[in-house]
Protein backbone atom coordinates (compact mmCIF):
# COMPACT_ATOMS: atom_id res chain seq x y z
CA UNK A 1 0.00 0.00 0.00
CA UNK A 2 1.29 3.47 -0.85
CA UNK A 3 2.75 5.55 1.96
CA UNK A 4 0.44 8.37 0.86
CA UNK A 5 -2.68 6.33 1.59
CA UNK A 6 -4.71 8.10 4.29
CA UNK A 7 -4.12 6.48 7.65
CA UNK A 8 -7.86 6.08 8.26
CA UNK A 9 -8.08 3.63 5.34
CA UNK A 10 -5.85 1.18 7.17
CA UNK A 11 -8.62 0.76 9.69
CA UNK A 12 -11.51 0.25 7.25
CA UNK A 13 -11.16 -3.49 6.65
CA UNK A 14 -10.15 -4.00 10.25
CA UNK A 15 -13.23 -2.26 11.62
CA UNK A 16 -15.57 -4.02 9.20
CA UNK A 17 -14.20 -7.37 10.24
CA UNK A 18 -14.24 -6.59 13.92
CA UNK A 19 -17.77 -5.15 13.81
CA UNK A 20 -19.07 -8.35 12.27
CA UNK A 21 -17.16 -10.53 14.69
CA UNK A 22 -18.07 -8.33 17.67
CA UNK A 23 -21.75 -8.86 16.98
CA UNK A 24 -21.25 -12.60 17.18
CA UNK A 25 -19.21 -12.25 20.34
CA UNK A 26 -21.76 -10.01 22.05
CA UNK A 27 -24.40 -12.61 21.30
CA UNK A 28 -22.28 -15.27 22.95
CA UNK A 29 -21.84 -13.10 26.05
CA UNK A 30 -25.53 -12.30 26.22
CA UNK A 31 -26.76 -15.85 25.95
CA UNK A 32 -23.94 -17.65 27.64
CA UNK A 33 -22.65 -19.30 24.47
CA UNK A 34 -25.66 -21.56 24.00
CA UNK A 35 -26.31 -20.28 20.47
CA UNK A 36 -22.77 -19.26 19.56
CA UNK A 37 -20.54 -20.93 17.01
CA UNK A 38 -17.08 -22.02 18.09
CA UNK A 39 -15.93 -21.45 14.53
CA UNK A 40 -17.05 -17.83 14.57
CA UNK A 41 -15.51 -17.20 17.98
CA UNK A 42 -12.24 -18.70 16.74
CA UNK A 43 -12.39 -16.32 13.78
CA UNK A 44 -12.75 -13.37 16.15
CA UNK A 45 -9.79 -14.56 18.18
CA UNK A 46 -7.76 -14.99 15.00
CA UNK A 47 -8.55 -11.43 13.85
CA UNK A 48 -7.20 -10.00 17.06
CA UNK A 49 -4.16 -12.26 16.98
CA UNK A 50 -3.29 -11.06 13.46
CA UNK A 51 -3.77 -7.44 14.49
CA UNK A 52 -1.64 -7.93 17.58
CA UNK A 53 1.21 -9.57 15.69
CA UNK A 54 1.25 -7.82 12.31
CA UNK A 55 -0.45 -4.40 12.52
CA UNK A 56 1.84 -1.45 11.76
CA UNK A 57 1.37 0.15 15.20
CA UNK A 58 0.92 -1.23 18.69
CA UNK A 59 -2.77 -1.70 19.41
CA UNK A 60 -4.95 -1.91 22.48
CA UNK A 61 -7.19 -4.86 21.67
CA UNK A 62 -9.62 -4.24 24.51
CA UNK A 63 -10.08 -0.58 23.59
CA UNK A 64 -10.65 -1.39 19.89
CA UNK A 65 -13.15 -4.10 20.74
CA UNK A 66 -15.18 -2.01 23.18
CA UNK A 67 -15.21 1.03 20.89
CA UNK A 68 -16.36 -1.16 18.01
CA UNK A 69 -19.28 -2.55 20.01
CA UNK A 70 -20.47 1.01 20.78
CA UNK A 71 -20.18 2.01 17.13
CA UNK A 72 -22.14 -1.07 16.11
CA UNK A 73 -24.94 -0.28 18.58
CA UNK A 74 -25.06 3.38 17.52
CA UNK A 75 -25.83 2.24 13.98
CA UNK A 76 -29.10 0.90 15.39
CA UNK A 77 -30.09 4.01 17.38
CA UNK A 78 -28.26 6.75 19.28
CA UNK A 79 -29.20 5.53 22.75
CA UNK A 80 -28.24 1.85 22.65
CA UNK A 81 -24.79 1.62 24.16
CA UNK A 82 -22.07 -0.58 25.59
CA UNK A 83 -20.67 0.16 29.05
CA UNK A 84 -17.32 -1.35 29.95
CA UNK A 85 -16.95 -3.27 33.21
CA UNK A 86 -14.68 -0.56 34.64
CA UNK A 87 -17.49 1.99 34.28
CA UNK A 88 -20.26 -0.14 35.83
CA UNK A 89 -19.74 1.28 39.31
CA UNK A 90 -20.61 4.78 38.08
CA UNK A 91 -23.71 3.43 36.30
CA UNK A 92 -24.88 1.73 39.50
CA UNK A 93 -24.26 4.90 41.52
CA UNK A 94 -26.41 6.92 39.10
CA UNK A 95 -29.19 4.34 39.10
CA UNK A 96 -29.30 3.93 42.88
CA UNK A 97 -28.32 7.54 43.74
CA UNK A 98 -25.79 6.32 46.28
CA UNK A 99 -22.13 5.34 46.58
CA UNK A 100 -19.67 4.09 49.17
CA UNK A 101 -17.61 6.96 50.57
CA UNK A 102 -16.91 9.30 53.48
CA UNK A 103 -19.49 12.03 52.83
CA UNK A 104 -17.67 15.22 51.90
CA UNK A 105 -17.78 17.75 49.11
CA UNK A 106 -14.48 19.20 48.04
CA UNK A 107 -12.76 21.45 45.55
CA UNK A 108 -9.20 21.35 44.28
CA UNK A 109 -7.68 24.72 45.07
CA UNK A 110 -4.02 25.71 45.44
CA UNK A 111 -3.16 22.10 44.57
CA UNK A 112 -4.97 20.86 47.69
CA UNK A 113 -8.20 18.98 48.46
CA UNK A 114 -10.36 21.55 50.25
CA UNK A 115 -13.43 20.30 52.12
CA UNK A 116 -16.39 22.56 51.31
CA UNK A 117 -19.17 20.58 53.00
CA UNK A 118 -19.49 17.61 55.37
CA UNK A 119 -22.70 15.57 55.21
CA UNK A 120 -24.55 15.23 58.49
CA UNK A 121 -24.06 11.83 60.17
CA UNK A 122 -21.60 10.72 57.46
CA UNK A 123 -18.30 8.96 58.26
CA UNK A 124 -16.50 12.29 57.79
CA UNK A 125 -18.93 14.02 60.18
CA UNK A 126 -18.54 11.28 62.79
CA UNK A 127 -14.76 11.47 62.36
CA UNK A 128 -14.73 15.20 63.12
CA UNK A 129 -13.98 16.62 59.66
CA UNK A 130 -15.12 20.21 59.14
CA UNK A 131 -15.70 22.62 56.29
CA UNK A 132 -12.38 24.32 55.60
CA UNK A 133 -10.20 21.28 56.30
CA UNK A 134 -7.54 20.37 53.75
CA UNK A 135 -7.02 16.69 53.00
CA UNK A 136 -3.27 16.35 52.41
CA UNK A 137 -2.91 12.54 52.41
CA UNK A 138 -5.07 9.45 51.90
CA UNK A 139 -3.88 6.13 53.35
CA UNK A 140 -0.48 7.67 53.94
CA UNK A 141 -0.04 8.72 50.32
CA UNK A 142 0.30 12.44 49.57
CA UNK A 143 -2.80 14.00 47.99
CA UNK A 144 -1.45 17.39 47.03
CA UNK A 145 0.30 18.89 44.01
CA UNK A 146 -0.56 19.72 40.44
CA UNK A 147 -1.01 16.07 39.48
CA UNK A 148 -4.01 15.59 41.77
CA UNK A 149 -7.37 15.47 39.94
CA UNK A 150 -11.02 15.07 40.90
CA UNK A 151 -10.95 11.53 39.53
CA UNK A 152 -7.91 10.58 41.62
CA UNK A 153 -9.44 12.04 44.76
CA UNK A 154 -12.72 10.20 44.26
CA UNK A 155 -11.00 6.91 43.51
CA UNK A 156 -9.07 7.14 46.80
CA UNK A 157 -11.94 8.26 49.02
CA UNK A 158 -14.64 6.01 47.57
CA UNK A 159 -14.87 2.34 48.47
CA UNK A 160 -17.17 -0.38 49.70
CA UNK A 161 -19.23 0.46 52.78
CA UNK A 162 -17.53 -0.97 55.86
CA UNK A 163 -14.00 -0.55 54.54
CA UNK A 164 -11.62 1.87 56.23
CA UNK A 165 -9.68 4.81 54.86
CA UNK A 166 -7.10 6.93 56.67
CA UNK A 167 -7.07 10.63 55.86
CA UNK A 168 -4.61 13.26 56.99
CA UNK A 169 -6.15 16.69 57.32
CA UNK A 170 -4.51 20.07 57.74
CA UNK A 171 -6.32 22.42 60.11
CA UNK A 172 -5.01 25.54 61.84
CA UNK A 173 -1.42 24.71 60.93
CA UNK A 174 -1.69 21.21 62.39
CA UNK A 175 -1.89 17.78 60.74
CA UNK A 176 -4.49 15.39 62.10
CA UNK A 177 -4.79 11.71 61.18
CA UNK A 178 -8.31 10.27 61.14
CA UNK A 179 -9.39 6.73 60.23
CA UNK A 180 -12.90 6.63 58.76
CA UNK A 181 -15.18 3.69 58.03
CA UNK A 182 -16.84 4.22 54.67
CA UNK A 183 -20.61 4.06 54.47
CA UNK A 184 -23.35 4.41 51.86
CA UNK A 185 -23.62 8.07 50.87
CA UNK A 186 -26.96 9.03 49.30
CA UNK A 187 -27.09 11.40 46.33
CA UNK A 188 -30.05 13.73 46.60
CA UNK A 189 -32.11 13.74 43.40
CA UNK A 190 -34.62 16.26 44.79
CA UNK A 191 -32.04 18.82 45.93
CA UNK A 192 -34.36 21.79 46.44
CA UNK A 193 -37.90 22.05 47.81
CA UNK A 194 -39.38 25.10 49.53
CA UNK A 195 -42.26 27.58 49.48
CA UNK A 196 -41.79 30.20 46.76
CA UNK A 197 -44.83 32.14 47.99
CA UNK A 198 -47.27 31.60 50.87
CA UNK A 199 -49.33 29.04 48.90
CA UNK A 200 -46.90 28.11 46.11
CA UNK A 201 -44.28 25.42 46.45
CA UNK A 202 -41.19 24.70 44.36
CA UNK A 203 -39.61 21.28 43.83
CA UNK A 204 -36.58 20.60 41.68
CA UNK A 205 -35.77 17.10 40.40
CA UNK A 206 -32.17 16.82 39.16
CA UNK A 207 -32.33 13.20 37.93
CA UNK A 208 -34.56 10.13 38.11
CA UNK A 209 -33.09 7.28 40.15
CA UNK A 210 -34.46 4.46 42.28
CA UNK A 211 -35.15 6.64 45.38
CA UNK A 212 -36.41 9.72 43.48
CA UNK A 213 -40.15 9.00 43.75
CA UNK A 214 -39.90 8.58 47.52
CA UNK A 215 -37.77 11.74 47.83
CA UNK A 216 -40.36 13.62 45.82
CA UNK A 217 -43.24 12.22 47.87
CA UNK A 218 -41.56 13.29 51.11
CA UNK A 219 -40.87 16.80 49.77
CA UNK A 220 -44.46 17.14 48.54
CA UNK A 221 -45.89 16.16 51.93
CA UNK A 222 -43.67 18.69 53.67
CA UNK A 223 -44.84 21.49 51.38
CA UNK A 224 -48.47 20.43 51.68
CA UNK A 225 -48.12 20.72 55.45
CA UNK A 226 -47.01 24.34 54.89
CA UNK A 227 -50.16 25.21 52.97
CA UNK A 228 -49.11 24.50 49.37
CA UNK A 229 -51.95 24.46 46.84
CA UNK A 230 -49.84 25.40 43.77
CA UNK A 231 -46.54 23.90 42.64
CA UNK A 232 -43.72 24.84 40.29
CA UNK A 233 -42.01 21.59 39.27
CA UNK A 234 -38.54 22.22 37.85
CA UNK A 235 -37.19 19.62 35.38
CA UNK A 236 -34.69 21.92 33.65
CA UNK A 237 -31.34 20.30 33.04
CA UNK A 238 -32.69 16.88 34.07
CA UNK A 239 -31.44 14.36 31.51
CA UNK A 240 -33.64 11.55 32.79
CA UNK A 241 -32.90 8.18 34.34
CA UNK A 242 -35.21 5.53 35.74
CA UNK A 243 -38.58 5.37 33.94
CA UNK A 244 -40.38 3.88 36.95
CA UNK A 245 -39.60 6.97 39.03
CA UNK A 246 -41.17 9.25 36.41
CA UNK A 247 -44.30 7.07 36.28
CA UNK A 248 -44.64 7.06 40.08
CA UNK A 249 -44.28 10.84 40.27
CA UNK A 250 -46.83 11.36 37.46
CA UNK A 251 -49.17 9.16 39.50
CA UNK A 252 -48.99 11.70 42.35
CA UNK A 253 -50.76 14.25 40.11
CA UNK A 254 -53.18 12.18 38.00
CA UNK A 255 -56.57 10.71 38.96
CA UNK A 256 -57.13 7.00 39.06
CA UNK A 257 -57.18 5.37 35.61
CA UNK A 258 -55.59 8.24 33.68
CA UNK A 259 -53.00 7.05 31.14
CA UNK A 260 -49.39 8.03 31.93
CA UNK A 261 -47.71 6.46 28.91
CA UNK A 262 -47.71 3.42 26.67
CA UNK A 263 -44.82 1.49 25.17
CA UNK A 264 -44.30 -1.01 22.40
CA UNK A 265 -41.38 -2.75 20.68
CA UNK A 266 -40.70 -5.52 18.21
CA UNK A 267 -40.06 -8.02 21.00
CA UNK A 268 -42.09 -6.43 23.80
CA UNK A 269 -45.86 -6.34 23.77
CA UNK A 270 -47.72 -3.08 24.20
CA UNK A 271 -47.90 -1.89 27.79
CA UNK A 272 -50.08 0.84 29.22
CA UNK A 273 -49.14 2.55 32.47
CA UNK A 274 -52.07 4.15 34.29
CA UNK A 275 -52.41 6.26 37.40
CA UNK A 276 -53.74 4.82 40.65
CA UNK A 277 -55.81 6.48 43.34
CA UNK A 278 -52.77 7.01 45.60
CA UNK A 279 -51.65 10.49 44.43
CA UNK A 280 -51.26 13.22 47.05
CA UNK A 281 -51.13 16.10 44.54
CA UNK A 282 -54.25 15.46 42.47
CA UNK A 283 -55.87 18.74 43.55
CA UNK A 284 -52.75 20.90 43.30
CA UNK A 285 -52.30 23.39 40.43
CA UNK A 286 -49.04 22.66 38.60
CA UNK A 287 -46.60 24.38 36.24
CA UNK A 288 -43.67 22.36 34.89
CA UNK A 289 -40.39 23.97 33.78
CA UNK A 290 -38.40 22.28 30.99
CA UNK A 291 -35.53 23.15 28.66
CA UNK A 292 -33.39 21.53 25.96
CA UNK A 293 -31.60 19.35 28.53
CA UNK A 294 -34.84 17.91 29.92
CA UNK A 295 -34.84 14.40 28.47
CA UNK A 296 -36.13 10.85 28.73
CA UNK A 297 -37.87 10.37 32.11
CA UNK A 298 -38.29 14.16 32.36
CA UNK A 299 -40.21 14.07 29.09
CA UNK A 300 -42.33 11.15 30.25
CA UNK A 301 -43.43 13.16 33.28
CA UNK A 302 -43.92 16.45 31.40
CA UNK A 303 -45.75 14.70 28.54
CA UNK A 304 -48.11 12.86 30.89
CA UNK A 305 -49.08 16.07 32.67
CA UNK A 306 -49.41 18.07 29.45
CA UNK A 307 -51.48 15.50 27.55
CA UNK A 308 -53.84 15.04 30.49
CA UNK A 309 -54.23 18.84 30.78
CA UNK A 310 -52.93 18.52 34.30
CA UNK A 311 -50.16 21.15 34.06
CA UNK A 312 -48.93 24.07 32.01
CA UNK A 313 -45.47 23.48 30.53
CA UNK A 314 -43.17 26.52 30.55
CA UNK A 315 -39.71 26.99 29.04
CA UNK A 316 -38.14 25.65 25.86
CA UNK A 317 -38.55 22.47 23.80
CA UNK A 318 -37.17 19.41 25.55
CA UNK A 319 -34.48 17.09 24.20
CA UNK A 320 -36.61 14.54 22.36
CA UNK A 321 -35.77 11.04 23.62
CA UNK A 322 -38.68 8.66 23.20
CA UNK A 323 -36.86 5.31 23.40
CA UNK A 324 -36.75 2.88 26.32
CA UNK A 325 -33.52 1.07 27.15
CA UNK A 326 -32.93 -2.10 29.14
CA UNK A 327 -29.61 -3.03 30.74
CA UNK A 328 -28.21 -6.51 30.27
CA UNK A 329 -25.22 -7.34 32.46
CA UNK A 330 -22.75 -9.49 30.52
CA UNK A 331 -20.68 -12.35 31.89
CA UNK A 332 -17.49 -10.30 32.01
CA UNK A 333 -19.13 -7.61 34.16
CA UNK A 334 -19.75 -5.14 31.32
CA UNK A 335 -23.20 -3.89 30.39
CA UNK A 336 -25.22 -3.85 27.18
CA UNK A 337 -27.84 -1.11 27.13
CA UNK A 338 -30.24 -1.80 24.26
CA UNK A 339 -33.40 -0.07 23.12
CA UNK A 340 -36.33 -2.43 23.62
CA UNK A 341 -39.34 -0.17 22.96
CA UNK A 342 -40.65 3.24 22.00
CA UNK A 343 -42.85 5.08 24.44
CA UNK A 344 -45.84 7.25 23.61
CA UNK A 345 -47.42 10.03 25.65
CA UNK A 346 -51.13 9.70 26.59
CA UNK A 347 -52.22 11.48 23.39
CA UNK A 348 -50.32 8.87 21.36
CA UNK A 349 -47.34 10.97 20.24
CA UNK A 350 -43.74 9.85 20.03
CA UNK A 351 -41.37 12.63 21.04
CA UNK A 352 -38.20 10.92 19.76
CA UNK A 353 -36.12 13.13 17.46
CA UNK A 354 -35.32 11.55 14.05
CA UNK A 355 -32.04 9.61 13.92
CA UNK A 356 -32.07 8.01 10.46
CA UNK A 357 -29.09 10.09 9.30
CA UNK A 358 -26.77 8.42 11.78
CA UNK A 359 -25.24 8.99 15.19
CA UNK A 360 -23.00 11.96 14.36
CA UNK A 361 -25.80 13.80 12.56
CA UNK A 362 -28.06 13.15 15.56
CA UNK A 363 -25.55 14.73 17.94
CA UNK A 364 -25.03 17.69 15.63
CA UNK A 365 -28.79 18.18 15.42
CA UNK A 366 -28.89 18.20 19.23
CA UNK A 367 -26.43 21.10 19.37
CA UNK A 368 -28.14 22.93 16.50
CA UNK A 369 -31.56 22.64 18.12
CA UNK A 370 -30.22 24.00 21.41
CA UNK A 371 -28.64 27.04 19.72
CA UNK A 372 -31.48 27.85 17.33
CA UNK A 373 -34.30 27.44 19.84
CA UNK A 374 -32.68 29.31 22.69
CA UNK A 375 -34.44 32.54 21.77
CA UNK A 376 -37.47 31.43 19.72
CA UNK A 377 -39.33 28.18 18.94
CA UNK A 378 -38.59 26.29 15.73
CA UNK A 379 -41.66 26.59 13.42
CA UNK A 380 -40.68 23.34 11.67
CA UNK A 381 -41.81 21.44 14.77
CA UNK A 382 -45.44 22.35 14.10
CA UNK A 383 -46.23 19.81 11.37
CA UNK A 384 -49.86 18.93 10.65
CA UNK A 385 -49.07 15.23 10.29
CA UNK A 386 -47.74 15.20 13.87
CA UNK A 387 -50.75 16.86 15.48
CA UNK A 388 -52.26 15.23 18.54
CA UNK A 389 -54.95 16.26 20.97
CA UNK A 390 -54.82 16.39 24.76
CA UNK A 391 -57.62 15.04 26.94
CA UNK A 392 -59.46 18.36 26.62
CA UNK A 393 -58.77 18.78 22.91
CA UNK A 394 -55.76 21.12 22.90
CA UNK A 395 -53.30 20.62 20.03
CA UNK A 396 -49.83 19.23 20.85
CA UNK A 397 -47.11 18.02 18.50
CA UNK A 398 -44.91 14.93 18.29
CA UNK A 399 -41.75 14.31 16.33
CA UNK A 400 -39.13 15.76 18.64
CA UNK A 401 -39.40 16.72 22.30
CA UNK A 402 -42.10 18.34 24.37
CA UNK A 403 -43.00 21.80 23.09
CA UNK A 404 -43.96 24.02 26.05
CA UNK A 405 -47.35 25.69 26.29
CA UNK A 406 -45.53 28.92 27.14
CA UNK A 407 -42.19 29.50 25.41
CA UNK A 408 -39.62 31.51 27.39
CA UNK A 409 -36.43 32.55 25.59
CA UNK A 410 -33.12 31.88 27.28
CA UNK A 411 -31.91 34.65 29.57
CA UNK A 412 -28.52 36.12 28.61
CA UNK A 413 -28.78 39.18 30.86
CA UNK A 414 -25.38 40.22 32.17
CA UNK A 415 -23.34 37.70 30.20
CA UNK A 416 -19.80 38.58 29.07
CA UNK A 417 -16.51 36.91 28.27
CA UNK A 418 -15.19 38.07 31.65
CA UNK A 419 -18.08 36.38 33.47
CA UNK A 420 -17.67 33.21 31.41
CA UNK A 421 -13.97 33.03 32.31
CA UNK A 422 -14.79 33.41 35.99
CA UNK A 423 -17.34 30.60 35.80
CA UNK A 424 -15.22 28.30 33.65
CA UNK A 425 -12.29 28.49 36.07
CA UNK A 426 -14.37 27.92 39.20
CA UNK A 427 -13.56 31.30 40.73
CA UNK A 428 -16.93 31.67 42.50
CA UNK A 429 -16.50 28.29 44.19
CA UNK A 430 -12.94 28.98 45.32
CA UNK A 431 -13.72 32.49 46.59
CA UNK A 432 -16.73 31.26 48.59
CA UNK A 433 -14.47 28.66 50.25
CA UNK A 434 -11.87 31.25 51.23
CA UNK A 435 -14.46 33.81 52.30
CA UNK A 436 -16.30 31.44 54.63
CA UNK A 437 -13.04 30.23 56.17
CA UNK A 438 -12.08 33.79 57.01
CA UNK A 439 -15.50 35.13 58.03
CA UNK A 440 -16.81 32.18 60.05
CA UNK A 441 -20.29 32.98 58.74
CA UNK A 442 -22.92 30.49 59.97
CA UNK A 443 -26.44 31.92 59.57
CA UNK A 444 -29.80 30.20 59.18
CA UNK A 445 -30.92 29.71 55.59
CA UNK A 446 -33.92 32.04 55.74
CA UNK A 447 -31.84 34.77 57.37
CA UNK A 448 -29.09 34.39 54.79
CA UNK A 449 -31.44 34.66 51.81
CA UNK A 450 -33.12 37.73 53.26
CA UNK A 451 -30.22 39.62 54.84
CA UNK A 452 -26.86 38.65 53.28
CA UNK A 453 -25.63 41.25 50.79
CA UNK A 454 -22.73 41.26 48.34
CA UNK A 455 -21.55 44.84 48.87
CA UNK A 456 -19.00 46.84 46.86
CA UNK A 457 -16.17 45.90 49.20
CA UNK A 458 -16.84 42.18 48.74
CA UNK A 459 -17.06 42.62 44.96
CA UNK A 460 -13.65 44.33 44.94
CA UNK A 461 -12.24 41.50 47.03
CA UNK A 462 -13.67 39.01 44.56
CA UNK A 463 -12.17 40.64 41.46
CA UNK A 464 -8.79 41.00 43.24
CA UNK A 465 -8.97 37.31 44.21
CA UNK A 466 -9.68 36.32 40.58
CA UNK A 467 -6.68 38.35 39.39
CA UNK A 468 -4.31 36.99 42.05
CA UNK A 469 -5.31 33.31 42.19
CA UNK A 470 -6.50 32.71 38.62
CA UNK A 471 -4.75 35.46 36.62
CA UNK A 472 -8.13 36.73 35.40
CA UNK A 473 -7.82 40.48 35.22
CA UNK A 474 -10.93 42.57 35.51
CA UNK A 475 -12.22 44.00 32.24
CA UNK A 476 -13.92 47.29 33.29
CA UNK A 477 -16.61 47.43 30.60
CA UNK A 478 -17.45 43.75 30.82
CA UNK A 479 -17.39 43.87 34.61
CA UNK A 480 -19.91 46.72 34.66
CA UNK A 481 -22.13 44.84 32.21
CA UNK A 482 -22.00 41.66 34.32
CA UNK A 483 -21.82 43.26 37.76
CA UNK A 484 -25.33 42.35 38.96
CA UNK A 485 -25.00 38.84 37.57
CA UNK A 486 -21.69 38.43 39.42
CA UNK A 487 -23.32 39.72 42.59
CA UNK A 488 -26.13 37.15 42.26
CA UNK A 489 -23.85 34.21 41.45
CA UNK A 490 -21.47 35.05 44.27
CA UNK A 491 -24.25 35.10 46.85
CA UNK A 492 -25.64 31.86 45.41
CA UNK A 493 -22.25 30.13 45.62
CA UNK A 494 -21.77 31.16 49.24
CA UNK A 495 -25.26 29.78 49.88
CA UNK A 496 -24.28 26.49 48.21
CA UNK A 497 -21.27 26.12 50.51
CA UNK A 498 -23.50 26.72 53.52
CA UNK A 499 -26.72 24.96 52.51
CA UNK A 500 -25.93 22.92 49.34
CA UNK A 501 -28.29 23.18 46.34
CA UNK A 502 -31.21 24.06 48.57
CA UNK A 503 -29.46 27.34 49.36
CA UNK A 504 -28.04 27.94 45.89
CA UNK A 505 -31.37 27.73 44.10
CA UNK A 506 -33.26 29.78 46.67
CA UNK A 507 -30.92 32.65 45.81
CA UNK A 508 -30.91 32.04 42.03
CA UNK A 509 -34.66 31.52 41.78
CA UNK A 510 -35.38 34.99 43.19
CA UNK A 511 -34.26 36.44 39.84
CA UNK A 512 -35.21 33.56 37.54
CA UNK A 513 -37.37 34.85 34.67
CA UNK A 514 -38.73 31.41 33.85
CA UNK A 515 -39.95 30.96 37.40
CA UNK A 516 -41.62 34.36 37.18
CA UNK A 517 -43.41 33.24 34.00
CA UNK A 518 -44.41 30.02 35.74
CA UNK A 519 -45.92 31.95 38.64
CA UNK A 520 -47.86 34.08 36.18
CA UNK A 521 -49.62 30.94 34.89
CA UNK A 522 -51.46 30.51 38.18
Amino acid sequence: MSEQTPKSLYWLPVLLAVVAAAGIYVGSLLFGGANSSNKELQKLSQIFEVLDQQYVDKINKEEIFERTISEMLHKLDPHSNYIAAKDIKLLDEQTNAAFGGIGVRFLLFRDTICVTHVNMHSPAFLGGLKRGDRIVAVNGKAATGKSITNEKVMSRLKGLPGTKVKVTIYRKRKKINVTLTRNTIPISTVPCAYMLQPQTGYIQISQFSVPTAQEFHTAALQLLSKGMNKLVLDLRGNSGGTMDAAIQIADEFLPNGFLILSSKGQHSEEKKFKATAAGVLEKIKVVVLIDAQSASASEILAGALQDNDRASIVGRRSYGKGLIQQDKRLQDGSNLRITIARYYTPSGRSIQRPYKKGYEAYRQDEQKAFAEEFFKPDPNVFVDSLKFKTRKGRIVYGGGGIMPDVFVPGDTTGTSLYLSELQWNGVFNAFAFDYLNQSGLAPKLTDFVKDFKIDEQLLRAFTAFAAKEFKIRVQPNEYQHSKEKIRLLLKAEVARHLFLENGYYRVINAQDKEIQRALAQF
